[in-house]
C-alpha cells in the first residue's frame, strides 16, 4: 500500500506541476502579446506626437514671421504718424488763422 500511495501522490504532484507550468507559460505568452501591443501603441503615439510637434513648430515659425512683419509695419506707421500733424494740432492752427483773420479784418 505504501507504494500505491506514493505512486498516486507523485503522479498528482507531477500533474499539478505540469498544470502550473502550462498556466505560467500561458500567462507569459499573454504578457508577451500585451507588451507587443503596448509597444506598437507607444510607437504609433510617438509618431503622431512627432508629426504634431513638427506641424506646431512650422506654425509657430510662421506666426513669428508674421508678428515680425506686423511689428515692422507698426514701427513704420508710428514713424509716419510722428511726421504728420495731429487733428488737435490742425484745429489749433485753424483757430489761430481764424483769430488772425478776425484781428486783421481778412476774410
Amino acid at each position: 500500500m505504501a507504494n500505491g500511495y506514493d505512486s498516486t501522490y507523485s503522479d498528482r504532484f507531477f500533474v499539478d506541476i505540469n498544470t502550473r507550468m502550462r498556466d505560467l507559460e500561458e500567462k507569459q505568452r499573454l504578457l508577451k502579446e500585451r507588451i507587443i501591443l503596448v509597444n506598437e501603441t507607444v510607437v504609433k503615439e510617438r509618431e503622431r506626437v512627432d508629426r504634431l510637434l513638427r506641424e506646431l513648430t512650422k506654425e509657430v515659425e510662421g506666426l513669428k514671421m508674421e508678428m515680425k512683419r506686423m511689428k515692422e509695419l507698426l514701427e513704420r506707421v508710428g514713424e509716419t504718424l510722428d511726421h504728420t500733424a495731429r487733428k488737435e494740432e490742425l484745429d489749433l492752427v485753424r483757430k489761430q488763422i481764424d483769430l488772425m483773420r478776425g484781428v486783421h479784418g481778412v476774410s
